[in-house]
């Protein structure tokens, strides 16, 4: 496929007419995919400026509040594997569509939901709408683009748009719940859905993997149904204990599960997760990189809301405003990595990146019950989202590097799977961490206290992640722009 070039000013563009129309129908398949992918990751954070508003409405508990996060993003994670691999076999644009369609019915409901578990419900159904689409929007991506400086261009926008509506999802969901209610930060989703079906009907051209086989259905419910069980038991930290049976029996049950499908997918013919990909170090270690950093920035607009909220006394709007110079930071460090990675190497950039967050982490976790915005939310943010963006880029592109072709839908999968759940198992040890200091108290000075703890937690977490890719992750084949 011939890539889109530009010539230079002053000169005459040389390009034939089949060329032009391929380079043109080429990025017209990279604005649908990251317009899906926009969707589906705004809607992990959109919520958060409107939990309040949530809770009081349907009578939500402190647990009932992460779950409206978390039913969302393990049934995103849980079934991604599914839906990358269902791409592959009957086609990435048809599983796009698909999966947009159930995200946008889901949204509806969830938006006219009457009762907290009708709203936990319509979340779960987004998730799982989002796992059929997402692993399509970079699989179709990385199909249309060929690999090179032109992919790496592509795969740097798909991050930052992916990273500026998890960013955005402050600010959307503040001005829906100020300018109406909370439930319209679900229901724009119909309209948009809807208008991205049109587009990517008429856009996207069908891609699949050359043969067909059959789906692993016992692998999807054993590794969907260990994630969840296991982020359940780390809730359940919260209000029993480490030790309670209440947390003991689902931590063990989880583990036992994800143990099952280790051993289903060694034996079974077509496996949802061929255990061969994680012989290529690549993939193995940048997912792992990827996971382990998703624990900790997935969880910063989740506290830095509740934080501008609940301490500082801020309106919806106003926390999504408070927040908007980390969203510009976030994309622009996901533009930026792709520009350093020739002369540094996508390793050194992804651990530059990491440890930018890290110290931003760092900073956050100094917060009091009296800051500043400048000091306590605005510098601390750029820096935390600058480093997230930075480290994106370079961990996408080294985790679908070198996979084969028909691969490429389910090695999507796993890289949003293990950013997704990454964060989803983040949020749940981290919010038991800030409930255990703050110790049930609601004054400002208690909270504080939990929110800096978390911070703190995620800064250890960000450095392990640099010392897991400093040994882990190759140094000499990284992906260069």
């Amino acid at each position: 496929m011939t890539v889109m070039t530009y010539a230079p000013s002053g000169t005459a563009d040389t390009r034939t007419p089949a060329q032009g129309r391929t380079a043109q129908r080429m990025w017209a398949v990279v604005l649908a995919a990251c317009a899906g992918q926009f969707l589906v990751v705004l809607d992990v954070s959109v919520v958060n400026t409107a939990l309040p508003s949530m809770r009081a409405d349907l009578g939500l508990s402190a647990v009932g509040l992460q779950w409206v996060v978390n039913a969302y993003s393990i049934a995103f994670a849980g079934f991604m594997l599914l839906g990358g691999r269902a791409g592959d076999l009957f086609g990435r644009k048809r599983m796009f569509l698909v999966g947009l369609g159930l995200f946008t019915a889901a949204s509806l409901a969830g938006g006219l939901a009457q009762e907290g578990w009708h709203l936990l419900a319509a979340r779960a159904g987004q998730g799982l709408g989002a796992a059929v689409l997402a692993p399509s929007t970079l699989a179709l991506l990385t199909s249309a683009v060929p690999e090179g400086p032109a992919r790496a261009r592509a795969i740097a926008t798909w991050t930052a748009v992916g990273a500026g509506g998890g960013a955005a999802g402050g600010l959307v969901g503040g001005v829906l719940t100020d300018a109406f209610s909370w439930r319209w930060t679900l229901l724009i989703n119909v309209p948009v859905g809807a208008l991205v079906i049109a587009l990517g009907a008429w856009w996207l051209s069908e891609s699949r993997a050359g043969e067909r086989r059959r789906l692993d259905l016992p692998g999807a419910v054993l590794v969907t149904a260990g994630l969840a069980t296991l982020a359940y038991g780390i809730v359940q930290t919260e209000q029993e204990g480490w030790t309670a049976p209440a947390t003991l029996v689902p931590l063990g049950a989880g583990l036992a599960l994800l143990a099952v499908f280790v051993a289903v997918e060694a034996r079974a013919n077509t496996p949802l997760m061929p255990l061969k990909l994680f012989r290529m170090r690549t993939v193995s270690a940048a997912n792992a990189a990827m996971f382990s950093c998703g624990a900790a920035m997935f969880c910063m607009w989740f506290f830095m809301t509740l934080y501008a909220q609940n301490v500082l006394g801020y309106s919806p709007l106003a926390a999504g405003l408070a927040l908007m110079p980390s969203s510009l930071a976030v994309i622009l460090g996901s533009k930026l990595a792709p520009r350093l990675m020739p002369v540094l190497g996508a390793r050194n950039v992804a651990v530059l990146g990491v440890l930018v967050s890290a110290a931003g982490f760092g900073w956050q976790s100094t917060m009091s019950a009296d800051g500043s915005y400048v000091t306590a939310i605005m510098l601390p943010g750029i820096v935390m989202m600058a480093g997230a963006g930075f480290a994106g880029t370079p961990l996408a592109a080294l985790a679908t590097s070198g996979a084969a072709p028909g691969d490429a839908g389910l090695v999507s999968g796993l890289v949003n799977t293990s950013r997704v759940m990454g964060g989803a198992l983040g949020l749940a040890v981290l919010s038991t961490v800030a409930a255990a200091r703050t110790g049930g108290a609601t004054d400002p000075s208690a909270l504080t206290a939990g929110y800096a703890l978390a911070f703190r937690t995620g800064t250890g977490i960000l450095v392990g992640g640099v010392l897991l890719m400093l040994v882990w992750l190759p140094g000499d084949r990284g992906v260069r722009a």
